[in-house]
């Protein structure tokens, strides 16, 4: 994809100034493969003549062509707003109307004994290490990429975030009953510098490579059907721990989240809580 060099040079700024924000490398490569996509798209157009409605034709474009959804959208709004806010403001575009409506879904999770099931079933020691501390812990399949052997604190039994979502460092808890499937995994592949290596030593599991993992313990657990991720693991974690009586605050900083609104949806999925629920018929009909 060749860019008119004014383009590209918008690019290399807004790369600069992520980059001197202290943004995540993942954060500044969607960014400007997001831009990249704009200003291809508008490649006759000086960078100084976009208004406003050529975002929004553009993102009705992506939409209807190529059948994106509201994730996709939401990281080209996203982009955008950043760029025109920071890098190019002008008083013809307005950042927030890009943004998508939101929506509200209940994430998919595993019950406990779909997990039981899943850790009992997979074999393959490194993967069984995956799956137990990405539902063990909590974090995400970025954050367990780049753990080390350091982060793990064995006598207080917590597990340490280091530049987690939004460059935040933080702790979480570590299971006592891991710590054997560890060393044993730990004795077995001698990981040089990440706890999860790829075939090269010394260099971090591909993302890729862990969600085939997870997907194949997932079909040989015979739950393909479901389409059960890395996220959904954490989903279940912190659902899990609502059912067992851990107080919502106390979950959101085990997840990291920088919002209690993020983290109560899982109010919406406890177990207790729906089985305590009595129809208003059922009561009606019982007391006859």
């Amino acid at each position: 994809m060749v860019l008119p060099a004014q383009a590209q040079e918008y690019l290399t700024k807004t790369a600069n100034f992520l980059n001197a924000k202290a943004y995540s490398p993942r954060t500044i490569r969607n960014y400007i493969q997001e831009l990249r996509f704009v200003f291809a798209h508008y490649s006759q157009l000086s960078v100084h003549d976009l208004r406003q409605h050529h975002i929004i034709d553009y993102l009705n474009f992506i939409k209807k062509e190529h059948g994106v959804g509201r994730d996709k959208c939401r990281m080209t709004a996203s982009a955008c707003s950043y760029f025109f806010k920071h890098i190019l403001p002008t008083p013809y575009i307005t950042p927030h109307e890009f943004y998508p409506k939101k929506e509200f879904k209940l994430p998919d999770i595993l019950s406990v004994e779909q997990v039981s099931l899943l850790l009992s079933v997979t074999t393959n020691i490194k993967h069984k290490a995956i799956l137990a501390l990405l539902y063990g812990t909590g974090i995400r399949l970025g954050e367990l990429r780049f753990l080390q052997m350091k982060h793990i604190d064995r006598g207080s039994y917590q597990l340490k975030i280091v530049a987690g979502k939004g460059n935040k460092d933080r702790f979480t808890i570590l299971p006592k009953h891991i710590l054997p499937l560890l060393e044993q995994y730990y004795r077995l592949h001698r990981p040089k510098t990440y706890l999860f290596e790829g075939q090269t030593p010394g260099v971090a599991m591909n993302d890729r490579s862990i969600q085939h993992a997870i997907r194949n313990a997932m079909v040989f657990a015979g739950f393909e059907k479901y389409k059960f991720s890395a996220h959904a693991i954490r989903h279940s974690f912190a659902t899990h721990l609502l059912d067992n009586g851990t107080d919502i605050h106390t979950i959101k900083e085990l997840l990291g989240h920088s919002k209690i609104e993020t983290t109560m949806i899982y109010l919406h999925l406890t177990k207790q809580k729906r089985e305590r629920l009595v129809s208003p018929l059922d009561v009606l009909l019982d007391g006859k």
